[in-house]
């Protein structure tokens, strides 16, 4: 290869190319990110995994003596222990400090363990110790399903938002450390005597002067676990005797009413009437009133059960209910909302009834109020007169005081009353039958303010379809809060006894129940 060369006279001539140099480095396309914000969105993806981890699989489903619970932990500022015992309301604990609560459902009672505390109480003694065996085993399940539920949603969750494998690690192994960090803190938190200061609310709210102060609990623990072992088989038996009770089997056509009252916003009363209805194949349902505690339209919404109820619902106003709780029940399908002698024919009978004059929500005793109800009772009768003399007279009529139900004698063979909470049966000078039914919500908050709680009552009242009149009636008295006993009682008239001289328009006698279970006990007995 031949290579030219440049006389050294041109090379001198040649000016030296100088560099040339950048005035600024070219921008990079993205700034770095900062790292507390890097972190901080990293805590948020965490935290929001964590939560969405415990909502879909962090549930443990724990058998607890004779109740099937769900157990679970959530996000919380105070921490503590929530158990919820619908539909009777809530209890708080103070266990410990930390950012997870732990919660408690008490679903439902599991019939075959209820059944066997029943028929063997002896099991009673070692109730305690299988409960405490259960909660350890269900919150040392919980413990474990949590990590797998944090991390994995911890996880999830930031694969789905960084795109990047080891980001995703990160965040399941921060999710871990952060339970980890919680559950050390519950741990050194820990305050077993939270037990003896819980928070109501709810019907439990009352329970508080049920259970006595924390002193008493304390020192006398021997009763106190009597107790509470008595209240899980009280539960128990009530719930057994409810679903199981006796239906009475009379002539085909006789007409079932279920005569309630007082129920003052106790949500266990639906139940207990949905088993009544079911189990005595119950017509139609009559309500003399005070079904709210205050009237309000907030508690409207108690009342929306009654279209579940399985038989069409009669109801006249009670003190403690209000217009407001009245146009609320008119708007209701299959309510027969019953005031001033308005009639209704439902079942093959029919009914009259009259609100109650007064609203007295706080229990006051408002002036001139005996007056009003007299008055009441006048404007019933003279409704039930005009019924009769059109040629559609009334089989029975309603009101919710005893002294306005008492002004109809004589233009009316059966008249039914509540307000005393307490049942009774009377038959007044010309003849009107007087029946007074008990609470069928054992008085709602107010079960506990005598010395022994107010029962749960309701009763079924038995006509014959031709004669529309009473045949017999069955007594229902379930023990209230605290209380174990349960009586079906079997009632008739006098004309209905055997060996009574039958009129040509009665029916025969109603057959004999048939026979009880053993925590009910029957009897006969005459007005």
């Amino acid at each position: 290869m031949v290579r030219a060369r440049v006389p050294a006279a041109v090379l001198k001539r040649l000016k030296p190319v100088k560099p040339v140099k950048r005035k600024s480095p070219i921008p990079e396309l993205a700034a770095r990110p900062n790292p507390w914000l890097r972190a901080l969105g990293l805590t948020a993806v965490v935290l929001l995994g964590a939560w969405l981890g415990l909502l879909i699989v962090g549930d443990v489903r724990v058998s607890v003596g004779p109740m099937n619970t769900t157990m679970t932990l959530r996000p919380s500022f105070s921490g503590g222990t929530k158990i919820n015992i619908s539909p009777l309301g809530a209890l708080t604990l103070d266990s410990h400090i930390a950012p997870v609560r732990l919660d408690v459902n008490v679903d439902q009672l599991d019939p075959a363990r209820s059944q066997a505390l029943v028929d063997h109480p002896e099991r009673l003694s070692g109730l305690q110790d299988e409960v405490a065996r259960d909660v350890e085993h269900g919150t040392l399940d919980l413990a474990v399903r949590s990590c797998v539920a944090v991390v994995s949603g911890a996880t999830a969750l930031g694969l789905a938002v960084y795109r990047r494998p080891r980001r995703a690690l990160a965040a399941g192994g921060l999710a871990l450390t952060l339970l980890a960090a919680s559950g050390a803190t519950a741990y050194a938190t820990w305050n077993p005597k939270s037990v003896l200061e819980p928070r109501f609310s709810g019907l439990l709210s009352s329970a508080p002067s049920l259970v006595g102060n924390a002193r008493s609990i304390v020192t006398e623990f021997d009763v106190y676990q009597q107790e509470l072992a008595r209240l899980v088989t009280n539960v128990t038996k009530l719930y057994d005797v409810t679903s199981t009770l006796p239906a009475f089997q009379p002539d085909p056509t006789t007409v079932r009413v279920l005569h309630v009252s007082d129920i003052h916003l106790n949500p266990a009363s639906w139940k207990i009437i949905a088993s009544l209805v079911e189990q005595y194949r119950v017509s139609v349902i009559v309500d003399s009133g005070d079904t709210m505690d205050h009237g309000s339209a907030a508690e409207n919404g108690f009342l929306d059960p009654i279209a579940t109820l399985g038989a069409p619902y009669v109801w006249v106003r009670g003190n403690h209910d209000s217009l407001v709780t009245q146009r609320y029940l008119q708007g209701m399908k299959n309510v027969h909302v019953l005031d001033d002698g308005r009639a209704v024919n439902v079942a093959g009978l029919r009914f009259a009834g009259i609100g109650d004059p007064q609203f007295t929500p706080d229990r006051s005793a408002a002036s001139g109020a005996e007056e009003s109800e007299e008055a009441a009772g006048a404007r019933l009768a003279g409704a039930l007169r005009a019924q009769r003399n059109a040629g559609t007279p009334a089989d029975v009529a309603i009101a919710h005081e005893p002294s306005a139900a008492r002004g109809t004698d004589g233009e009316v063979p059966l008249v039914l009353a509540g307000h005393l909470h307490h049942e009774g049966m009377e038959v007044m000078k010309k003849g009107t039958r007087l029946r007074v039914e008990g609470s069928t919500g054992g008085s709602g908050l107010r079960a506990v303010e005598g010395k022994y709680p107010d029962p749960i009552e309701a009763s079924i009242l038995y006509f014959d379809r031709d004669t529309r009149r009473l045949q017999a009636w069955d007594e229902i008295k379930l023990g209230g809060l605290g209380l174990t006993t349960a009586e079906v009682s079997r009632h008739l008239p006098k004309e209905n006894l055997p060996g009574a001289a039958p009129s040509p328009s009665q029916s025969p006698t109603p057959s004999p129940s048939p026979p009880l279970s053993p925590s009910v006990g029957p009897s006969r007995t005459t007005p």
